[in-house]
């Protein structure tokens, strides 16, 4: 594991832990996705941020104003922490680590589900159902459009993929018919 890592996680740690204490484990979460969105996503902001020539004043200055009154006090606290001892890099990271240790906590995982199509929120919720029973944890769902399926599902959780697609479904019968045949 990197340093890098390591390091995320420790801060994803205490920012749980103020969290919990004020009761918005889920506040900060959400605040943690808007913040690294908006600095990660703009390519001119992590130039700004990254800078050697820029004083770590002048970055929180710039930051400052934005964040302030918008986010909760411990992510202000942490994103100027992270601002003056230059470690905005990780910022995606704790992001990462929180949901993990949020998610441990709380019995909560993420799914990525893949589909062909939208998925209505009647599938979505038979999702959270059947894959909540299964891994006796809440299931929140994130649906993603591949064009690239035919038709069924992939529902990714953690670093497992549960394959119901069309195409999987044939692969696996062709592995079978070739087991067969030897």
């Amino acid at each position: 594991m990197s340093r890098a890592l390591v390091v995320a996680r420790r801060y994803a740690k205490a920012l749980y832990e103020i969290a919990i204490q004020d009761g918005q484990t889920m506040e900060v979460e959400q605040e943690l996705r808007v913040l690294v969105s908006a600095l990660n996503n703009d390519e001119s902001v992590q130039k700004f941020l990254l800078s050697p020539n820029i004083s770590k004043e002048a970055k929180w200055n710039a930051l400052e104003g934005v964040l302030e009154g918008k986010l909760s006090k411990p992510v202000v606290s942490m994103a100027r922490l992270l601002v003056e001892r230059e470690r905005t890099d990780i910022l995606a990271d704790i992001l990462d680590s929180y949901v993990k240790i949020t998610g441990e906590a709380l019995g909560l995982a993420d799914a990525i589900v893949y589909s062909a199509y939208p998925l209505s929120d009647e599938e979505q919720r038979a999702i959270e159902s059947e894959f909540g029973a299964m891994l006796n944890k809440k299931i929140r769902v994130e649906s993603q459009i591949d064009k690239g399926l035919l038709g069924g599902i992939k529902v990714r959780v953690g670093d497992v993929i549960y394959d119901g697609s069309l195409s999987g479904k044939l692969e696996r019968l062709e592995k079978s018919f070739r087991r067969q045949a030897l």
